[in-house]
């Protein structure tokens, strides 16, 4: 059978187009990947750990930002040598005992965030042990970064038994870059000065989106915080979630419940059905996300700065935001 010679010229022009594409992609990546950073991650968990009498003022007079003034030495000396902390500093030890791709994977989250923001500056980054004190993982503050890295030993560890399990599913060395890029995405997102519902999700939505930039090779999950269940019931219910915000008029109310039964960190987002208990909290955030994604899939000549910048009602107007009716 004769081959039609307009269907090779049509399957080269796709073929020209997609590696045109993948090349522009590389070039990017490369310059990026030339920006030079490394990140050298300062164990001061183990440094306190070899506290004593002789170091202690010098450990002091490096790190005075960590000793209180209100404490006394023999206060960090005993702390140093307590039960608790022996039990930390152990299972810590255990998990992070080779520590370099943990700094190669923070120096590529500067490299973006270089490329984004040139006026950044990178951080001293340190990793103490903080009594798994998991509503501060990550401390950002001037020219530190300060890591509790006992609360990213693997949501199975022993020690986070009793905590729930919508938190300690994110309690994992995987979550640890997505924890600092967004501790980046509150400085650089302003809080929206409209309180409805919309401006909300839209605020939420702008600050994963900012990983989507930030964190390109990162899977979705991750960026969000979902198991791979909850990220698929909230793509498979899309269109759900969406016509429910709309007939229930949510988009523009005021109502400040709406944040815990949709934005809040929580096992389930509250619907008030029967689904409940199959939905992954903060689905909110996820809506907020889907329609920043719309809006950059439509404008993609419009820059990370300027999407951050962008009102919630001009965002969401253009966005031209249609949910999917399933994501299979």
């Amino acid at each position: 059978m004769k081959k039609n010679p307009f269907a090779y010229f049509i399957h080269f022009i796709l073929l020209f187009l997609v590696n045109q594409g993948c090349g522009d992609v590389n070039i990017e990546e490369n310059k990026i990947n030339s920006i030079n950073i490394e990140i050298s991650l300062e164990r001061f968990d183990q440094k306190f750990d070899s506290l004593s009498e002789s170091n202690i003022f010098d450990l002091k007079n490096k790190y005075p930002f960590l000793f209180p003034e209100n404490y006394s030495n023999s206060f960090w000396l005993k702390k140093s040598s307590d039960t608790i902390y022996d039990i930390l500093k152990t299972s810590v030890n255990e998990r992070f005992n080779e520590i370099i791709e943990v700094e190669e994977e923070i120096s590529h989250l500067y490299k973006h965030l270089k490329n984004e923001f040139p006026k950044i500056r990178v951080p001293r980054i340190i990793s103490v042990i903080n009594n798994v004190d998991y509503q501060n993982k990550v401390i950002l503050a001037d020219s530190l970064l300060i890591i509790s890295i006992d609360s990213y030993l693997g949501f199975d560890n022993y020690l986070y038994e009793g905590i729930p399990l919508y938190i300690r599913k994110n309690l994992d060395a995987k979550y640890l870059t997505s924890d600092i890029t967004e501790k980046y995405a509150n400085e650089l997102i302003e809080n929206p000065l409209n309180r409805n519902f919309l401006s909300k999700i839209i605020f939420y939505g702008k600050k994963i989106y900012f990983k989507d930039i930030i964190l390109p090779h990162e899977n979705d999950q991750i960026k969000i915080g979902y198991t791979n269940d909850e990220y698929k019931w909230a793509n498979e219910n899309e269109l759900f979630i969406w016509q429910y915000i709309i007939e229930k008029q949510l988009l523009y109310s005021n109502n400040e419940t709406l944040e815990a039964r949709f934005l809040y960190p929580a096992p389930f987002s509250k619907f008030y059905l029967e689904i409940d208990n199959d939905s992954p909290g903060r689905i909110g955030q996820w809506v907020g996300w889907q329609i920043v994604k719309s809006y950059a899939k439509r404008y993609p000549e419009i820059g990370l700065e300027e999407i951050l910048k962008l009102s919630a009602e001009e965002l969401f107007i253009k966005s031209k935001y249609k949910p999917r009716k399933s994501w299979r």
